[in-house]
């Protein structure tokens, strides 16, 4: 039986549109089917094309949401005394729509001057769903005993305290920075600059409210870094020139300087993520922010005023900083103008902005409760499945239960730093950085990051010296020195592998800036593969938009023989059970069972002969052509007989050529997110990095590590035991 929930904003400025987004996240976290829908349209000033939340979902998800109805066409049924043909017209389109959904989130109107009906609407449309109602709001600046009052307030035209279809309210903006007309709309200028005393504490609204009927049942802290707009995006809203476009794209804001007065009294407000703004005849401010962007800052922009264009001698001495990617802009109005228009800029999220909409869905998501959350999905006739924010989900949980400690040898490296970061600020993982803690600070702080204690920073040079006798012992059967140990050692993806060995961290991810052999030959010299295991493979996980597909072997073994290709998928199987992914493993060919010849067809048939029967527990099956193994309608005509056919969750490719090209051929024209390569065999879990890995690439790659450290010692207690 589907569940629906309505969130009924209680309201302007509450951010529905964005619980609405972590609403959604949160059930595809439970593996359930969601969808969502937004019954009739509420454009906001200076919005064009279709609705924004339904907008936002497809362009984000594989969510498909009805479309809604227009506000005109509401309007006219209402004022006309035909509310009931739109709530008919609302219950036809819903049912439609979502009637293979398990669990649907319906966003409400917002009350505002020009839609005082919102909250009748509201209450009509939910009664007409069956919907439980779920209240949102922010604090603004009540105090938590008003807020309380005001939502009982609230309630009360909503059925009161007696109506069971109320679960409870979601209050969002905890301690976000309010203006002197109680507004939240504050500008960009100082969405950064909280005042000392304005925040709501998330503990006080909590106890307070543990004494109403009203359950909270999610309470969202204000976060800056949600608001953060693109570079593009307030270059379109002042209508600026591009003098140099850098990296104006992906580069986000976090700050704005106007850079009015000398030089020594501003630099100690260039940060990372800062809007400079000066007028374009500013030269020192102009050469000072490029020998800043040079020496490492990662400035947001430069933006200039007064249609001043720099000179050409100062453009040639910012050049280098300007093909590091630093944008810069020029506009026609003054300084003050520019601060007037700035307050003007609007702080929604664009519906192509897709890194933030994750980024406010995990947050939101993450903040809802988690006991409410269950209630919505126990139903034991749900349909279940691992989408990829479920699998991502699953991955951080496990992680965080497992609680290992992970080295990452590439310490002073700036993408390392971050990811290092948000694992310990997400309990993922206690990562230690091997490297310089000077060098680390400062690439750090040039990145505005900030190192909390959580992050163990080990110096080399301090260590090194403990290791020498240890790694001699390891490889004394090769002849190793002590002096080429200590040479060795000055390598810190050995000395991290070393701290392995020796069982001081549980596992190790380097390959940020190594190559994956420098990553994984130390790990076989010193480390050595499980018991059991004849070789080390490796595995992606492939985050379709509806599903989640393991590829093996896409990065060690180059041409396994039948008997490794068979190990591989056995490997592979295991891992995917691991993850929480039923295997129905496909042995990959450019022929579907006996329609064609050939050795490498041949060695992919034996490989299954071999695979099935060392594991007749697992589903495996081939040869398969990728077609045959993915596709339902391809399956029944090439392999009508297959019980994987068609529904192929682990793929092996028969040589390192085919995994490692569709591999990448699929990441990048789907533009899917792949998580690896995970190695397999290891008698403890190293795991390698592409040199092109983005931040999220290497915080889920320490979650497969923690998690991979936690099942191998639960397998040794086992052999022992």
């Amino acid at each position: 039986m589907s569940r629906t929930i309505m969130l009924i904003p209680i309201g302007t400025g509450v951010g529905v549109t964005s619980v609405s987004l972590g609403m959604v996240r949160a059930m595809e976290r439970q593996g359930v089917a969601v969808n969502f829908f937004k019954p009739i349209a509420q454009p906001r000033p200076g919005d064009h094309g279709t609705e924004r939340s339904t907008t936002t979902l497809r362009n984000s998800s594989n969510i498909q949401p009805p479309e809604p109805f227009a506000m005109k066409y509401a309007e006219g049924l209402i004022s006309s005394g035909h509310t009931s043909e739109l709530l008919e017209n609302i219950v036809e389109r819903f049912r439609e729509g979502t009637k293979d959904n398990d669990v649907i989130i319906v966003e409400g109107l917002v009350p505002t001057d020009k839609h005082q009906f919102a909250n009748s609407v509201n209450y009509s449309i939910a009664k007409a769903l069956g919907a439980e109602m779920v209240f949102v709001t922010h604090p603004s600046n009540d105090s938590s005993q008003q807020l309380k009052e005001r939502m009982e307030i609230a309630v009360s035209s909503f059925g009161g305290k007696q109506n069971k279809s109320i679960a409870g309210c979601i209050i969002n903006k905890v301690g976000a920075p309010i203006d002197e007309n109680d507004s939240a709309g504050f500008d960009l200028s100082e969405m950064f600059d909280i005042p000392e005393g304005s925040v709501n504490n998330n503990l006080e609204v909590l106890q307070m409210f543990s004494k109403s009927p009203l359950p909270i049942l999610g309470c969202i802290p204000w976060s800056a870094d949600l608001i953060a707009p693109r570079v593009k995006d307030l270059a379109a809203h002042l209508e600026a020139d591009i003098l140099n476009e850098g990296d104006l794209e992906n580069r986000r804001l976090h700050s704005v300087t106007f850079c009015a007065r000398s030089i020594p009294n501003m630099v100690q407000h260039f940060k990372p993520g800062s809007m400079l703004v000066t007028s374009g005849d500013r030269s020192d401010v102009i050469i000072a922010t490029c020998l800043a962007v040079m020496n490492g800052m990662k400035i947001g922009c430069l933006l200039l005023t007064g249609d001043y264009t720099p000179e050409e001698e100062v453009w040639k001495l910012c050049r280098s900083a300007m093909a590091s990617g630093l944008p810069v802009l020029l506009i026609k109005s003054n300084t003050w103008q520019t601060a007037q228009r700035l307050q003007n800029f609007n702080m929604e999220i664009p519906v192509d902005d897709l890194e933030r909409i994750e980024k406010v869905q995990e947050y939101i998501a993450s903040h809802i409760d988690k006991h409410w959350l269950n209630t919505l999905t126990e139903d034991s006739s749900l349909s279940r499945r691992l989408s990829p924010p479920a699998f991502r989900y699953h991955l951080t949980e496990l992680a965080r239960k497992a609680n290992q400690r992970i080295v990452l040898p590439e310490g002073e490296e700036p993408r390392t730093i971050q990811a290092a970061v948000i694992c310990a600020e997400r309990g993922i993982a206690k990562p230690v950085l091997l490297g310089n803690p000077a060098e680390i600070r400062r690439v750090a702080a040039q990145q505005g990051i900030v190192i909390t204690d959580e992050v163990e920073i080990v110096n080399p040079t301090d260590v090194i010296e403990q290791y020498v006798a240890p790694m001699v012992e390891l490889r004394k059967g090769k002849g190793l020195t002590e002096v080429v140990a200590r040479e060795q050692l000055q390598d810190t993806v050995v000395l991290g592998t070393m701290m392995l060995a020796e069982n001081e961290v549980a596992g190790l991810v380097s390959g940020a800036v190594h190559t994956t052999a420098n990553t994984i030959r130390p790990a076989l010299q010193l480390i050595k593969t499980a018991p059991g295991a004849s070789l080390v493979s490796s595995i992606f996980f492939m985050l379709l938009p509806d599903q989640v597909l393991v590829y093996g072997d896409c990065a060690i073994n180059p041409d396994p023989t039948a008997d490794q290709l068979a190990d591989i998928a056995i490997q592979s199987a295991d891992s995917a059970i691991a993850f929480g992914i039923d295997p129905k493993v496909a042995m990959i060919s450019y022929s579907t069972g006996n329609s064609g010849a050939g050795s490498d067809v041949e060695k992919v048939r034996e490989a299954t002969k071999i695979a099935q029967e060392r594991r007749p527990d697992l589903l495996i099956d081939g040869p398969l052509q990728y077609d045959a193994a993915v596709m339902e309608n391809v399956a029944k005509s090439k392999a009508p007989d297959s019980k994987v056919a068609g529904q192929a969750t682990v793929f092996i490719f028969p040589d390192l050529n085919t995994g490692n090209t569709t591999y990448k051929a699929v990441q990048r024209s789907a533009n899917l997110i792949s998580i690896g390569p995970m190695l397999q065999g290891m008698r403890k879990p190293v795991n390698d990095l592409s040199r092109g890995a983005l931040v999220d690439d290497i915080v889920y790659t320490v979650a497969l590590t923690a998690i991979q450290a936690t099942q191998a010692n639960e397998k040794a207690a086992l052999a022992k035991g």
